[in-house]
């Protein structure tokens, strides 16, 4: 065996550095704009060399950019690797793709239970998580097995543009059109509904800002439609098999004259005066500053009504004559129902240990805080000392701060402390707990109050209890949904003294149904 040259050891030190790029350009160039006097000089006083990191260096096609995910196979290779996206061109380009078993076997069997086969997925032609051309590929297979595909396109924005998922619909329709099944397209620039992005800006928005100078391109107009009217759309296209793509919507309105109309509805009185400055991405910034919309859905949203979005619907009239679009109020009305109905839903309460936990979420203008615990008794013991709270027993924690929240209440004009309750330990719906009123009581799960206290908003307090491990599942939700921005202020101001309060409140429940009662 040949000797090996004496070499001595010296200690070396890889250091990977994810997003670190080497480009001599300075535009849009953060590295070669920043100051790096380290880096300058380990690369002024050793030897080094740059590696490609994108294309067929990294077995990627002619131009594509590589990412951490190439970047996690390829180190220390030492060859070059296929990666996901190639194999798939390939595959398809060979025909390989149409024969994959797996693949095939789906089809069938969605076929033989006479169900769609769900495609679920990136739409983008970024390639670096996924391509368009593998989707339109799925779709093919389900036509050549006499599947129906049911497309769930998620837009990236990320990969690519926010706004370019707007340049793959054709493709992906015409895909879908291709196949034995005849295929409807409803197009509609804005859905006005309950979880709706864009109806919750313009709620969040107009609730929070008595007055705001917004951009001059809020005066551009889109036409908003109903979420009721979308699914009569999608039902009368379902029952008659109308094929073909329409456009839907109500009577163009400017974004401005949507937050004036929704004010209207709210009783609130609202100043909006728009300048020709604000660009979108500040916009966008500022609408996640004043509302828990965050900052990656804000832009998107905001880019969604910089151009007018108004189109001919006079063919989905008079294709659906049966659907008439909702007028805008009407439908913030009905999107606005669930909370002023006091259709407040219970929630999951799967979490396991006996540990306490707290959860603050914003969700369709309702505010919740939530907080879980666990407790040795059973369900109908924790029950039994919910429906015995108020009245001359009290609320178990801070007696003196309800009994203050009560005077100040009865001092605006609210009912305050003094109804007490109907009977110590048994509630009814409709029966009345103080400043509160019994909205729905299912021994031993569900105890929910309204609160019918001064407020600027609505207000109810929830109990659920779930058997665990041999006890209890507490689960006490505050809620409230606050109107215009005293209410968000007043719920800010009470926050910090709503968390001690129900914090130990819950706790106390949790303890005094552990803790033999003689009314047990």
């Amino acid at each position: 065996m040949a000797d090996w040259p004496h070499v001595p050891r010296r200690p070396v030190l890889l250091i990977i550095l994810d997003g670190f790029g080497v480009n001599p350009s300075k535009a849009n160039n953060a590295i070669a704009l920043a100051r790096t006097p380290n880096l300058d000089r380990y690369f002024a006083t050793n030897p080094h060399t740059t590696l490609q990191a994108s294309g067929r260096a990294v077995g990627l096609p002619d131009g594509q950019m590589g990412n951490s995910e190439v970047g996690h196979i390829t180190l220390g290779s030492g060859c070059v690797i296929r990666q996901d996206l190639v194999l798939i061109d390939d595959a398809i380009e060979d025909g390989s793709f149409f024969h994959n078993p797996a693949l095939i076997a789906a089809a069938r069997r969605a076929k033989e239970l006479g169900r769609p086969l769900h495609l679920l997925g990136l739409v983008s032609d970024g390639g670096v998580h996924s391509h368009v051309n593998h989707l339109v590929a799925l779709i093919e297979v389900c036509r050549q097995q006499g599947t129906i595909p049911a497309v769930h396109m998620i837009t990236d924005g990320r990969d690519t543009p926010p706004r370019l998922a707007l340049d793959y619909l054709p493709e992906v329709e015409q895909a879908l059109a291709s196949g034995s099944v005849p295929v409807t397209v409803f197009r509609a620039a804005m859905i006005i509904g309950s979880g709706s992005a864009s109806f919750e800006m313009v709620r969040y928005l107009t609730e929070r800002l008595p007055a705001m100078i917004a951009p001059r391109w809020i005066l551009n107009e889109v036409q908003p439609i109903a979420v009721r009217d979308v699914l009569s759309y999608l039902l009368l296209a379902l029952e008659r098999g109308e094929p073909g793509v329409y456009n839907v919507g109500s009577e163009p309105l400017s974004f401005k004259a949507m937050m004036e109309e929704f004010a209207r509805v709210r009783g609130l009185r609202r100043l909006i005066v728009p300048v020709p400055v604000l660009a979108p991405k500040l916009a966008a910034l500022w609408v996640g500053l004043v509302t828990p919309i965050p900052n990656r859905l804000a832009v998107p949203l905001i880019e969604g009504v910089v151009h007018p979005v108004v189109a001919d619907t006079s063919v989905a009239r008079r294709t659906f004559p049966e659907v008439e679009p909702m007028p805008y109020p009407e439908a913030v009305r009905r999107a606005l129902r669930t909370v002023e109905a006091g259709g407040v839903e219970t929630s999951w309460s799967g979490a396991l240990g006996g540990g306490a936990y707290f959860e603050l979420a914003e969700v369709e203008g309702l505010i919740r805080e939530t907080r879980r615990t666990w407790t040795p008794a059973s369900c109908e013991s924790v029950f039994r000392v919910l429906s015995s709270l108020g009245g001359d027993r009290g609320w178990l924690f801070w007696n003196w701060a309800w009994r203050l929240r009560g005077t100040l209440d009865r001092l605006v004009g609210g009912p305050g402390l003094r109804r007490g309750r109907r009977d110590p330990v048994t509630l009814l719906p409709g029966d009345a707990v103080d400043f509160w009123r019994v909205e729905a009581v299912e021994p031993p799960r569900l105890l929910r109050l309204r609160a019918e206290m001064k407020l600027s908003g609505q207000a109810w307090l929830q109990w659920e209890t779930t058997p665990e491990n041999g006890g209890t599942r507490l689960v006490q939700s505050a809620l409230f949904a606050p109107k215009g921005l005293s209410g968000t202020l007043y719920w800010k101001a009470l926050y910090p003294a709503h968390k001690i309060i129900f914090s130990g409140m819950v706790r106390r429940i949790a303890r005094e149904a552990s803790r033999p009662r003689p009314y047990q």
